[in-house]
């Protein structure tokens, strides 16, 4: 998502690393309890998350607390680095329905309605199914996964992300023996993303992977990040995180799902095919039209000044993911 120049951060929106130490205790129902509701709106609500269903919301927004607070973690598919400042991950971001400034995102994203949420599973699958996203809490045991983010702008993050291997998902729909590609479309909501009131993209957002891609281990999908729900800004309630490839291949606020046979044309191919390929595995050799990819800025390391690192082929997950390149020219199919 990526037609800003890497060079433009400024250095009041660098923030410094700072150390995350995980909460399991229940805070967000406390939070809830003080919003000023009326004493019969309080006891149906308790109601409610007793007996597992909804009222406005409010339980099933408990209830998915608790499951980030509780996800444990993957270090088998987590990096050891330094992760990036909680207000870093949440204030620096490119989600072009709120605006194409990194700010944006934070700022015009709060009239986001994430509840009521389903997301349809369809195409070249045995079984199409519309999830509810309370639906798709309990699909699988939450896992903490603690990723490199690389952007195509050559700026990084390093993000503790909550949620569960999107082929759990997939497998629920049993795809076809047809199916060779997946597709992500994002949700549309005008009077809450006043981006989409301009054509910098083609909407709805759309992003796309091979269904080999979509089915490994690392694919994640995502519903939280630093034990918390995901921001609005960064996706809520769920997106993808893919972390070998450039940040726009993982989709946000995720509303359908579609296996496809023939390789989807996505927004960024369309919007720019010369400078966004389908593939986008972060060759540190394939230059980008208007600067290089042999290196990246990681947020919170200091500001403009601090030396750039080397990126890594597939950010640094080659040992994984190379496998399913073999034999492909990745000059070619960037």
């Amino acid at each position: 998502m990526l037609i800003r120049f890497p060079s433009d951060i400024p250095a009041s929106e660098i923030t410094s690393e700072s150390v995350w130490h995980k909460r399991r205790a229940l805070i967000a129902a406390a939070g809830l309890a003080g919003m000023g509701l009326g004493g019969v709106a309080q006891t149906a609500r308790a109601a409610a998350s007793a007996s597992g269903t909804t009222i406005d919301g409010s339980a099933s927004l408990t209830a998915a607390q608790a499951a980030m607070q509780q996800a444990t973690l993957n270090a088998a598919l987590s990096t050891d680095e330094a992760r990036t400042d909680y207000d870093a991950v949440t204030s620096y971001n490119n989600f072009y329905e709120f605006g194409v400034n990194k700010d944006s995102p934070k700022r015009q994203a709060g009239a986001l309605q994430t509840r009521p949420w389903t997301v349809r599973v369809e195409g070249e699958v045995l079984k199409p199914r519309t999830f509810d996203i309370d639906d798709l809490l309990k699909l699988a045991p939450m896992e903490e996964r603690i990723y490199r983010l690389r952007c195509v702008e050559a700026w990084s993050m390093v993000v503790p992300w909550v949620g569960y291997s999107l082929s759990h998902l997939l497998r629920q729909v049993e795809p076809t023996g047809q199916a060779a590609y997946v597709t992500f479309e994002t949700v549309m909501q005008p009077q809450a993303m006043p981006g989409l009131r301009y054509p910098v993209l083609e909407w709805p957002y759309t992003e796309g992977l091979r269904l080999d891609e979509a089915m490994h281990p690392l694919t994640l999908l995502a519903f939280g990040l630093y034990g918390k729900l995901l921001p609005n800004q960064n996706g809520a309630p769920l997106r993808l995180a893919v972390p070998w490839k450039y940040g726009f291949k993982s989709a946000k606020s995720l509303v359908t799902i579609r296996l496809v046979r023939e390789r989807p044309m996505t927004s960024w191919m369309k919007s720019a095919p010369h400078e966004y390929g389908f593939y986008a595995n972060v060759n540190p050799d394939v230059a980008h039209p208007r600067w290089s990819q042999a290196n990246e800025r990681r947020i919170g390391e200091g500001g403009l000044f601090t030396p750039r690192r080397n990126t890594l082929p597939f950010n640094g997950y080659g040992e994984q993911v190379a496998s399913l390149y073999q034999g492909m020219d990745l000059q070619a199919n960037y």
